[in-house]
């Protein structure tokens, strides 16, 4: 098993790729050439491969979310031509003006949060 810092054999690192590109378990491991069983068990059994497949997959819902920040000001564009449209129907102005509203609201509230927490740390009552 390989300690912190090393890599992992370059079969269990193919495994990793099949299963991320893969809908299920079994065509992960037809794909890769190898008993489902044997995905089964890396998946259960194997913490360097349990650690290295959480980081991939991390790493793609991270890359996912970068590509979500960048359209961000376009979405925000069209909600606002719609909510301004006086030709659009009454129904997709209001959910256009309603999406603006809580988008606004949860960011207010997610930074009273982030201000609590730092509050919290700074008494040392977090971590």
């Amino acid at each position: 098993m390989p300690g912190h810092g090393e890599k992992l054999p370059r079969r269990k690192e193919q495994a990793i790729s099949a299963l991320l590109l893969h809908a299920t378990l079994s065509e992960a491991a037809t794909a890769l050439a190898v008993d489902e069983s044997t995905l089964r068990r890396w998946l259960r059994e194997d913490t360097a491969f349990q650690t290295a497949y959480r980081d991939a997959r991390r790493a793609v819902v991270q890359h996912a979310i970068a590509q979500v920040q960048r359209v961000t000001g376009e979405a925000v564009e069209t909600l606002r031509t719609v909510m301004q449209d006086s030709e659009s129907p009454a129904s997709a102005r209001v959910s256009a003006a309603k999406t603006i509203l809580e988008t606004a609201l949860k960011s207010i509230e997610i930074d009273d949060l982030e201000a609590r927490m730092a509050a919290l740390e700074a008494l040392g009552t977090l971590p």
